[in-house]
């Protein structure tokens, strides 16, 4: 089940959920979670939501948007009249993401009779046929296979209400502009369109301007900021003594729960079975695996029954877990808003978390752009009791030098 982000203590001042105007059925599936107040982002979206305004809200990750928008979705469901056809439709760019927003919904929706699923590709279309047949309130789904039930005709959006574009950066990122403009030009014109975020770059900004209609931006904390309970730290290394260095900072105390991101399927593959050789749990995490693979791996990893999982920026968006204790970027990411989601997987919900980066010489110029954004340096440091100094291992003879002493080109996620 996804870590359900909603709280802060209820000692802490400001709002309460009830003091939001929400259903009583949803509140009293809140409370029996165990939440009383909402965090920032909750706090600042629902009422306007409530009010039916179209709204932009960009947030660190980790803060909660998911329930700033499912908690209102069910209170405005609740509100009208049931349909056969979907009333909710959420967009996002991945199926983990899909899935959290359904896993939200079911959490919150204990007491609420609405019914949701998530659609996204590399599962059988059968199970979400039937779904759809059965009829459904909310749909959360990637692009292209909701267009493929789009185009089948096994979706209608006559009845859509509300209509939200989340992690909306990403799907521009990994090129779902196209479909989007499809999926929008489907949807009736008069609805409530929600736009959520960690970062707004203007390409999204120009977007989101010809869909919204008078519509509210909330800004929780600055563009592009890391979450601040998040301690940085940056390791120069050479590039061929980056797999030692990190397998002796794993093997260092508190390594209780690690994310390692980097910036290619197959280096990920690669990395995790030499982790494995060497003793380590691992689970691993990228666009090729399947979905079976892809949840024994989220499982295995969120049950601590593996202390690492290493993965491509997939899993820098809807991965919420608890008590990540560290991410390590074992590659720096060429977008320099990358490094803000990958991070935000640890510290949560004003928890706090370490932030690690291995930096070879022709990555010091992306790590300097990560500290544009930040506004701030990031500390080098090294490893006591790490030799620097081991010489890289001879060249076989006609071999080709790596991409990697070529610098960034693209990277397939």
């Amino acid at each position: 089940m996804t870590e359900i982000v909603l709280p802060v203590l209820a000692a802490v001042e400001g709002p309460t959920f009830e003091s939001l105007g929400l259903d009583p059925k949803i509140l009293k599936g809140i409370h029996d979670l165990g939440f009383i107040r909402p965090t920032p982002i909750q706090a600042k979206a629902i009422p306007p939501i409530l009010e039916g305004r179209d709204l932009i809200g960009c947030a660190q990750t980790g803060t909660g948007k998911t329930a700033a928008f499912v908690l209102p979705i069910l209170h405005r469901l609740l509100q009208t009249a049931k349909t056969r056809h979907v009333r909710a439709l959420i967009v996002s760019p991945t199926r983990e993401i899909a899935q959290q927003s359904i896993d939200h919904l079911n959490s919150l929706s204990k007491h609420v009779h609405l019914k949701g699923t998530a659609i996204y590709g590399g599962t059988p279309m059968n199970p979400q046929i039937s779904a759809l047949m059965k009829g459904l309130d909310i749909i959360s789904a990637t692009p292209g296979r909701l267009l493929d039930h789009v185009w089948s005709g096994r979706i209608d959006f006559r009845d859509l209400q509300i209509l939200v574009l989340d992690e909306v950066d990403r799907m521009l990122d990994m090129g779902f502009l196209p479909d989007m403009k499809r999926i929008i030009s489907l949807l009736p014109q008069t609805r409530q369109t929600l736009v959520f975020s960690a970062t707004l770059p203007s390409e999204i900004q120009k977007l989101v301007s010809e869909i919204l209609k008078n519509s509210v931006t909330i800004q929780i904390g600055q563009k592009s900021s890391a979450a601040v309970g998040i301690r940085h730290a940056v390791y120069p290394v050479p590039r061929h003594l980056k797999e030692a260095l990190l397998e002796q900072m794993l093997r260092g105390e508190g390594m209780t729960s690690v994310l390692v991101f980097t910036r290619t399927k197959r280096l990920a593959d690669k990395l995790s079975n030499t982790l494995k050789r060497r003793g380590f749990k691992v689970s691993v995490l990228h666009g090729d695996r399947s979905q079976s693979q892809r949840e024994q791996a989220l499982a295995q990893f969120r049950e601590g029954r593996n202390q690492i999982m290493v993965a491509t920026d997939i899993a820098a968006r809807g991965l919420d877990i608890a008590e990540i204790s560290h991410v390590i970027n074992f590659d720096i990411p060429v977008v320099p808003e990358d490094y803000v989601h990958r991070i935000g997987r640890t510290a949560r919900a004003d928890a706090t978390g370490d932030a690690f980066s291995l930096m070879d010489r022709t990555e010091e110029g992306m790590i300097k752009d990560i500290e544009r954004i930040l506004q701030k340096p990031l500390p080098r440091v090294t490893l006591p009791n790490f030799s620097y100094n081991v010489p890289p291992p001879p060249r076989p003879a006609n071999s080709q030098p790596s991409h990697h002493s070529r610098g960034p080109r693209h990277f397939h996620r």
